[in-house]
């Protein structure tokens, strides 16, 4: 396994990352034990949940099988850099101040998540999204908290745009603190949009990077060669490969004259950009995840990078010559 620092921290994670989303949903508990084990068992030392995963609102199911797993011993807790998020509603009964980034949902949150993990502390905790509403000293004053009782090691964010990672980064230097060190996005071949101001954000204050969905939801995974198969293509895949067609077609013709798989092309990609510190791959099965890790040794050309670049141009860098002189 290949392990890099956690954006400008002493951190050391996995260049893969074992997304969780979905334990309890699509994937039993008894699978997804087998799927920790098995990342486990090949170095993947860097997990990702968030409170919200699971299916059930309020209930935490997918942090309450990672926290079972964890109780089973055998050193699985200590290994793992444990990520986790706050932000979404967890009130099953329409109250107030059970979402978003209040110090006080924030303290409720982290107490929840910590019990349902089974552990006693988070190594990782990212906001799931901005919260427009609440000021960051307050943010700030509630993780600062966390961190002097030794609940949270570090903290993150997900799906924020360049300003807000500024914003809060400046914020927490005045106020003497780390601040935020890595941010999860959705970055994949198909979808560049955060080239323009996230990942120059990201590259200047030294977060690392945490792809979500480097697959584009399976679009990227081989969905016409699966579909010549015969193996079923859901909804959304189906709809995304009707108004990408064209380019999917021209990125499987190139994958199929490298010899390798789509997936594998498409997370070496994201594995070569510097800033990317892991990609977060989703299995839902423990066949699945094993076929992630040939990515991990494929080294993609210039020429093929290139090629990459043409069917899946993105949008034109960095901002502003992006778009302007």
């Amino acid at each position: 396994m290949q392990y890099t620092h956690l954006g400008r921290t002493g951190l050391s994670v996995s260049r893969l990352c074992l997304g969780t989303m979905n334990f309890g949903n699509r994937t039993d508990e008894a699978e997804s034990f087998r799927i920790m084990d098995e990342a486990l068992e090949q170095g993947i030392n860097f997990f990702d949940s968030a409170n919200v995963y699971g299916g059930k609102k309020g209930e935490g199911i997918t942090e309450q099988i990672v926290g079972r797993w964890f109780a089973q011993g055998g050193g699985r807790r200590e290994k793992t850099v444990l990520a986790t998020k706050v932000y979404g509603d967890m009130d099953t009964e329409n109250w107030p101040n059970f979402s978003k980034l209040s110090a006080v949902n924030i303290k409720r949150a982290v107490e929840a998540s910590l019990k349902r993990l089974q552990t006693d502390h988070i190594d990782l905790y990212q906001m799931h999204h901005i919260d427009r509403a609440t000021p960051w000293e307050e943010i700030w004053q509630a993780m600062e908290q966390l961190v002097q009782e030794g609940k949270v090691i570090y903290v993150g964010s997900s799906n924020f745009a360049g300003w807000h990672i500024a914003k809060a980064n400046e914020i927490a230097k005045s106020r003497h603190f780390l601040g935020l060190v890595s941010e999860q996005s959705l970055y994949n071949l198909n979808a560049r949009m955060i080239e323009l101001e996230v990942i120059p954000a990201c590259e200047d204050y030294g977060l690392g990077l945490i792809p979500w969905s480097p697959l584009a939801g399976g679009l990227l995974g081989g969905v016409l060669s699966n579909q010549q198969s015969g193996r079923r293509t859901g909804e959304g895949v189906q709809k995304a490969l009707e108004k990408n067609r064209s380019k999917i077609e021209a990125f499987e013709n190139l994958c199929k004259d490298l010899g390798e798989e789509p997936a594998d092309v498409a997370l070496a990609w994201l594995l070569a950009h510097p800033v990317v510190t892991a990609p977060i791959i989703g299995p839902s099965s423990a066949d699945q995840f094993s076929g992630s890790l040939h990515a991990l040794e494929l080294k993609l050309s210039e020429e093929t990078m290139k090629k990459l670049d043409e069917i899946f141009p993105g949008p034109g860098g960095k901002a502003p010559e992006a778009y302007a002189w």
